[in-house]
């Protein structure tokens, strides 16, 4: 599959668009059953989590599941379907005015102007253990120990060592000038931590071995920072109108940012370099799994470039 230097999402094996509707699926059934005679906070969740975003860490998770194994991308659809909720939550709750305020996300208003302000908490919580439940239910895998792995990434993920953990610091860095080296951590607790975990979790799904997802693990931290870098730039140079949501707020809020510590260029070089990196672990996987499928491979490698590349 070709790799233009794009800005433009790279083009998909047909089976993706297939496996991530699957995914929404899940997601559509789990709020339905889940929240019945509730419409409100039904309504509320589907608003949050359905019908946009780019849905780059359900890409990694499917992607890396159909390269090592394609015939168990039927559990990493319903892990997807987890990781997006988890996802939305963090969205819904950093949109607060207690937290970012802001007041657009993915091109509408925020949950919190869309219904109110207790309701989005509500939302957010919802999806929070939605994402768990569906991690822990016996269809997501069965094997329960592969369960349990999933689950533990994820709350990994999730606590003090990683999303909410890098929003304490993102708050903290509004009146505090940290310095480089806390700025990556904050980075790679708040947005890299579930993209690292959502690349492990395709090992997880196909039974890898030690070294294959210590690989998979260290694309996931490239990439994750790479993710971050490529936001803070856009923040600075993008258009509110493409990316839904505003922008110029990184600056005058004092957020700790490679932008800000390093200027546009060399933030940027540094993106770059991350996604080599990503790629060099990543050519060590297939490698180690000569089963690997190139074609599923290729449009990991397509996606990593598209992450530093993107406009929204």
């Amino acid at each position: 599959m070709a790799r233009p230097h794009s800005s433009s999402p790279p083009v998909a094996p047909a089976a993706l668009a297939d496996m991530l509707r699957a995914s929404e699926a899940v997601i559509e059934h789990a709020i339905q059953k889940k929240t019945e005679g509730k419409q409100r906070l039904q309504e509320g969740m589907g608003y949050a989590v359905l019908g946009g975003g780019k849905r780059i860490r359900s890409q990694l998770i499917l992607a890396t599941t159909a390269m090592l194994d394609a015939a168990q991308t039927k559990y990493a659809t319903r892990v997807a379907a987890s990781y997006e909720c988890l996802h939305a939550y963090s969205l819904v709750h950093d949109d607060l005015p207690a937290m970012d305020d802001a007041q657009m996300r993915r091109g509408k208003p925020s949950c919190h102007i869309a219904f109110d302000e207790a309701t989005a908490i509500l939302i957010g919580d919802a999806l929070q253990t939605l994402a768990f439940h569906i991690l822990a239910d016996p269809m997501t895998h069965p094997d329960a120990e592969t369960r349990t792995r999933l689950i533990l990434d994820l709350t990994t993920a999730a606590g003090v060592e990683g999303m909410a953990g890098g929003q304490m610091l993102d708050m903290l860095a509004v009146e505090n000038d940290f310095d480089l080296a806390t700025t990556r951590d904050l980075q790679a607790k708040k947005t890299g931590a579930l993209i690292r975990a959502a690349m492990r979790a395709g090992g997880h799904i196909t039974g890898s071995d030690g070294e294959t997802l210590a690989c998979l693990t260290a694309v996931g931290e490239a990439i994750g920072a790479a993710f971050q870098i490529a936001d803070d730039v856009l923040d600075e140079v993008g258009e509110a109108a493409t990316l839904g949501k505003p922008v110029s707020q990184d600056k005058p809020a004092h957020k700790a940012t490679l932008v800000a510590h390093l200027g546009l260029e060399a933030a940027g070089e540094e993106a770059r370099g991350l996604v080599a990196s990503a790629e060099m672990h990543l050519g060590r996987v297939k490698e180690i799994n000569p089963q690997a499928d190139g074609v599923w491979g290729e449009y990991l490698s397509a996606l990593f470039d598209y992450v530093v590349r993107r406009e929204k």
